[in-house]
């Protein structure tokens, strides 16, 4: 059994304890109030879930149990002569609610390497569809073509007592993580690099070699898989692939089917297509405005003319934030500090400054300052990923961190098929018609 295993098996109990005994005392209690318009407006800002890796505060952007972005980049293990937090520490921190040591997280990084074998008959089942295949379809379908290897789904035929389906589900989490990248990549060097793959390099940490087997093998690329992949880890239960994770493991679906599920959710264009929907914006705006750097003018009259269009301004604006989201600003301080003379980079920054007053301005917008996907594709443009259709599958990678996490302490907790009520608008008008 590995480290890290052993040591959830140890922690949880007496967390399951805690957390019945304080059910318990206060089952009856009310948490919020629930208004007509939620139930009509996706059931917004409703606290219904339990999701202990992460809490979005509206004032001070997500916290990992607890800890700020900037705390993390601080405080979190790095790859020997980096400067960015490895994504195995925030998996540890998230997993077990502590900070690791550079040994645990080393030792994780070890783990996941011995495996990251993934099985031929998942590339030949991307192999399978076109080329021109969307990305995140051909991720999906390779995460369902892994599902041959699920533990879980052997344990539960073979009759396997509830309370250990925390076991198998670690070990489908564990492999299913390691195996991303790999499967990931493939993707990328087949659709964009004429099927010429690079194997993985065992002395590398998880999203190093990532940057690797993708052919990026730049230390700074390498940095910036690593921030890149804890920022967009997690973002508490709420949002679309996190909810639809839980949401279908509470099925008790394994891990492959739950992770799939959350994939097609991140697919859509209001949450992890968006990053490649901020490059498509800039592209048009360079190309109407003839190229080169624009005027802070010209980009104001552009966003004036967006947003008359019935369009939004991709990247600005969040559900929850009430502030910069603080994965933007980490983004902001890499590009500063590795490519301020980018010019990408300087539309980025002149757009962030002529944004959010014509935002404002409208009336109709809560929060119009910039979130993740404002600044992740100028990023990867710089150092020549400029295949943005690909974009939202790093995004992926990146949310089985914090997904899966969650899905082990699900079936740890033992957390009911989650199954809420409805009801009618013809009911609600005889209530309130009144």
């Amino acid at each position: 059994m590995d480290k890290i295993k052993e040591q959830f098996r140890d922690t949880f109990p007496s967390i399951v304890a805690d957390t019945k005994a304080f059910l318990k005392e206060n089952a009856d209690q009310k948490v919020g109030e629930i208004k007509l318009g939620q139930l009509y407006g996706g059931m917004r800002g409703m606290p219904a879930l339990i999701c202990e890796t992460s809490k979005l505060d509206p004032e001070e952007g997500i916290r990992f149990r607890g800890y700020s972005i900037p705390e993390l980049q601080e405080k979190l293990p790095k790859y020997p002569g980096g400067e960015q937090p490895l994504p195995e520490g925030l998996f540890h921190l998230m997993l077990m609610n502590e900070l690791p040591t550079e040994d645990q997280a080393r030792r994780l990084s070890n783990n996941w390497v011995r495996r990251n074998n993934v099985p031929v008959h998942v590339f030949k089942a991307i192999d399978a569809l076109p080329t021109r295949t969307h990305p995140m379809t051909q991720f999906s379908i390779a995460i369902m073509a892994m599902r041959t290897e699920s533990e879980f789904a052997k344990a539960y035929a073979a009759g396997v007592h509830k309370s250990e389906y925390w076991d198998a589900t670690y070990e489908d989490s564990m492999n299913l993580i390691a195996r991303l990248p790999r499967v990931a990549a493939y993707i990328y060097r087949r659709m964009y690099h004429n099927d010429q793959h690079i194997e993985p390099d065992p002395k590398l940490d998880w999203a190093g070699n990532f940057a690797h087997m993708l052919g990026f093998d730049g230390d700074e690329f390498k940095e910036l898989m690593r921030m890149y992949l804890t920022i967009h880890a997690d973002h508490e239960g709420g949002n679309v692939s996190a909810h639809t994770v839980h949401l279908v493991g509470s099925a008790l679906s394994d891990a492959y089917l739950s992770f799939a599920a959350g994939m097609n959710g991140l697919a859509g264009p209001l949450h992890g297509l968006a990053n490649q929907e901020v490059i498509r914006w800039i592209n048009n705006m360079r190309q109407e405005l003839g190229g080169g750097l624009p005027t802070k003018e010209q980009i104001a009259n552009y966003c004036k003319q967006t947003l008359a269009s019935g369009k939004v301004i991709p990247g600005f604006g969040h559900a929850v934030l009430r502030k910069t989201d603080p994965r933007y600003t980490a983004q902001r301080e890499f590009a500063q500090a590795k490519m301020p003379n980018d010019e990408l980079f300087k539309i980025v920054s002149m757009v962030y400054e002529v944004v959010p007053d014509i935002l404002a301005a409208t009336g109709k917008v809560k929060n119009p300052w910039p979130n993740v996907d404002a600044h992740s594709g100028q990023l990867l443009t710089h150092y020549g990923f400029v295949e943005y259709e690909f974009y939202t599958v790093l995004f992926g990678v990146a949310r089985s961190l914090g997904t899966l996490a969650n899905l082990i302490l699900d079936r740890a907790m033992g957390m009911p098929i989650e199954r809420p009520g409805s009801t009618t608008t013809e009911l609600l008008k005889k209530q309130f018609d009144k």
